[in-house]
C-alpha cells in the first residue's frame, strides 16, 4: 500500500470513529506510519493538525444535527466529546460564530468542514530542483528545545524559537561556528518520542570545540534528498514541503527514512525574493 492510500485509510478511520475517543497513535497505525511522520505529513498536506481536523469535523456534524434534529444540546455535546454544554458552546461559537441555540433556530450561517479526500498532483507543473547525496554522520553545534507535538504545539513553538535566537544574537554565534560542508544555519527535527515530543535544534555543522551554553549532536549518516527553496521566508518553505509530499514522493521510489530532517538557511537576506534555502530529507527505498 502506497503512502497516499495509507493516509486516506487513516482519514477514513477517523471518519468511521468520529464519535469515539481517538488517539493519534491509533490513527497513525492505520496509516502504517510513525506518529510523528503521520502528523507532519497530515499537517503539510491539509494545513491543519490531526486534532484540529477532528475538532472541525465533529463541530460540523454537531451543527448539522442541531439544524436537522430535535436532539438535546447536551446530548449532542456528549456525543462529540464535550463534557459540559458550556465547553461545547464555547467551541461551537469559535468555529461557527453563533451559539448552538442560534444554530437550532437557523439564526446565522454555519461553517462546514467537509470530509477530506487526499488528491495528489502528479503533473509537476512547477519544476523542482533537487539532488540525492550520501553524507557521513557529522557533528552539529547549537541550541535545542523539546517541543510537545500535541495539537500542533511544535508548529507554533519553533517559529517563536527562531525569533528569539535571532533577536538575542544566538543565531549569529552559531553561524560563526560553521566550518563543515553544509553552509548555513540548520533547523533540525529529531528524537521523536512516541508521537508525544520532539527535539528541535538551531545549529551549524561544526567540528570545533563546543562553547559554553551550546550543545552538540551527531546527525546520522544518510542518503539525503536535498530540495532547493526559492523565495522569501517564511512563505517559501511550506510551499516546497507541500510540493515534496504531494508530488515528489508519490512519483519516486523513495520514502522518508524517519531520522533527522533539516532545513538549511545560508547567509543572506532571508526576506528577499531571491533567497535560496534547502530542505534535507533522509531517504530509503520503498518496500
Amino acid at each position: 500500500m502506497g503512502w497516499v492510500e495509507s493516509l486516506q485509510r487513516a482519514i477514513d478511520y477517523m471518519e468511521e470513529h468520529i464519535e469515539e475517543h481517538l488517539s493519534v497513535e491509533q490513527i497513525a497505525k492505520e496509516a502504517n506510519s510513525s506518529v510523528f511522520h503521520f502528523q507532519r505529513t497530515f499537517a503539510i498536506l491539509t494545513d491543519c493538525s490531526v486534532a484540529e481536523y477532528l475538532r472541525r469535523r465533529r463541530l460540523t456534524l454537531a451543527a448539522q444535527e442541531l439544524s436537522a434534529t430535535d436532539q438535546k444540546v447536551i446530548d449532542i455535546a456528549y456525543k462529540y466529546g464535550y463534557d459540559t454544554p458550556e465547553a461545547f458552546s464555547k467551541a461551537f461559537r469559535r468555529q461557527h460564530g453563533i451559539t448552538p441555540s442560534e444554530a437550532r433556530k437557523h439564526l446565522g450561517e454555519l461553517q462546514s468542514f467537509n470530509r477530506l479526500a487526499i488528491q495528489v498532483n502528479l503533473k509537476g507543473a512547477l519544476p523542482m530542483k533537487y539532488r540525492i547525496v550520501e553524507k557521513e554522520s557529522f557533528q552539529a553545534i547549537g541550541v535545542k528545545r523539546d517541543f510537545s507535538m500535541s495539537d500542533g504545539e511544535n508548529m507554533n513553538g519553533i517559529p517563536q524559537m527562531w525569533m528569539e535566537v535571532n533577536q538575542d544574537g544566538t543565531s549569529d554565534a552559531i553561524a560563526q561556528l560553521s566550518n563543515g560542508e553544509i553552509n548555513g544555519l540548520l533547523g533540525i527535527c529529531t528524537n521523536y518520542q512516541n508521537g508525544a515530543t520532539m527535539d528541535y535544534w538551531i545549529a551549524a555543522e561544526s567540528n570545533q570545540p563546543v562553547p559554553e551554553g551550546f550543545l552538540e549532536m551527531e546527525v546520522p549518516a544518510s542518503k539525503w534528498g536535498i530540495f532547493e527553496v526559492h523565495g522569501a521566508m517564511p512563505e517559501a518553505m511550506p510551499k516546497v514541503w507541500k510540493q515534496i509530499f504531494s508530488e515528489w514522493f508519490p512519483s519516486n521510489h523513495y520514502e522518508n527514512a524517519g531520522t533527522a530532517e533539516m532545513e538549511v538557511y545560508p547567509a543572506g537576506d532571508a526576506y528577499s525574493d531571491d533567497y535560496v534555502s534547502e530542505i534535507w530529507i533522509p531517504l530509503k527505498g520503498k518496500k
